[in-house]
């Protein structure tokens, strides 16, 4: 590491936590998001640790006054650890969804290849949000480790841990204590009383079962990618699984985002002609015309076909 001093301690606490870590080859070039909180302060850290040439990237939504104290708390992580800073502003407006628009706007900000610092219990914890709003398998199986998520081989704890351990200023972010964000109701209310009712730690369960839902989904997108999504004879032929993923990456290419699984069985409903037509997310609905799929612009005037 090039900033902090670690001692014989913290040294050994950094290997042990990089063993478990999936970062690129040293020497590589990376940008790291950085919003100061101690997951993303801790990837800082342990991306330097292991001899990458480090950017930090610090999103400022502009959403509450201690904004620009969080930006300068995150430069001072940032030239701590010895890597290179970048600063970016987004205007996100408040109303609904700000959870959602945030996070948008926030990558929108930040390179395509840029590193976060999410956890074990951030994957958990999306494991149960994809499953809560109807995402399906692919949902079920979330984020999986790689160069993108280096640390998702971590605990939360460990992170938290790491950054109290080197000294680094981390920041709180007090909109992960608003249980109106869906997430952090996640996090604070449903994982405890799970741990609760199954009496055991469920973070470990729901990784696994998301690795076994990964490894599950690249069978199918396999056998999906020879399937064509437009013909309704080929899905209502194919099982199931296989034609609602050639249905979701199809829709995706076309609309700009997945469907929701709910979206999808409604499409293979028209597929099998229960239905003439029906919408899908984003202004757009799928329609059969002999025997063939096709997405097209919603129109209110074209509502009545709907069944």
């Amino acid at each position: 590491m090039t900033g902090t001093p670690a001692g014989p301690s913290s040294t050994a606490c950094i290997d042990s936590l990089l063993a478990r870590c999936t970062f690129p080859a040293a020497g590589t070039t990376v940008a790291c998001g950085l919003s100061g909180g101690p997951d993303s302060a801790a990837l800082v850290a342990l991306a330097s640790a292991t001899g990458l040439e480090v950017t930090a990237w610090h999103v400022d939504h502009g959403l509450r006054p201690s904004a620009g104290a969080d930006a300068e708390s995150a430069r001072a992580i940032a030239a701590r650890l010895g890597a290179g800073f970048e600063l970016r502003s987004v205007r996100v407006d408040p109303g609904p969804n700000l959870e959602a628009r945030a996070r948008t706007a926030r990558y929108g900000a930040l390179p395509d290849d840029v590193l976060v610092g999410h956890t074990a219990d951030d994957r958990a914890e999306t494991v149960l949000f994809n499953i809560g709003r109807g995402g399906g398998l692919a949902g079920a199986a979330a984020p999986h480790a790689g160069v993108g998520r280096p640390l998702l081989g971590l605990r939360r704890f460990e992170t938290h841990a790491l950054c109290e351990q080197l000294g680094l200023p981390t920041v709180h972010d007090p909109m992960n204590d608003d249980p109106s964000f869906a997430r952090v109701a996640i996090r604070n209310e449903v994982m405890p009383a799970l741990a609760k009712a199954l009496g055991r730690d469920p973070v470990p369960l729901l990784n696994r079962h998301a690795d076994l839902a990964s490894q599950a989904l690249e069978v199918i997108a396999e056998l999906a990618a020879g399937l064509d999504p437009t013909s309704a004879a080929a899905l209502v032929a194919a099982p199931r699984a296989v034609a609602a993923e050639a249905l979701r990456s199809w829709i995706a290419g076309v609309v700009g985002w997945a469907p929701s699984a709910a979206s999808i069985d409604r499409v293979l409903d028209v597929a099998a002609g229960r239905r003439v037509a029906t919408e899908i997310t984003g202004g757009h609905r799928v329609a059969r015309t002999a025997g063939r799929l096709r997405i097209e612009p919603h129109q209110a005037d074209r509502r009545s076909f709907l069944t």
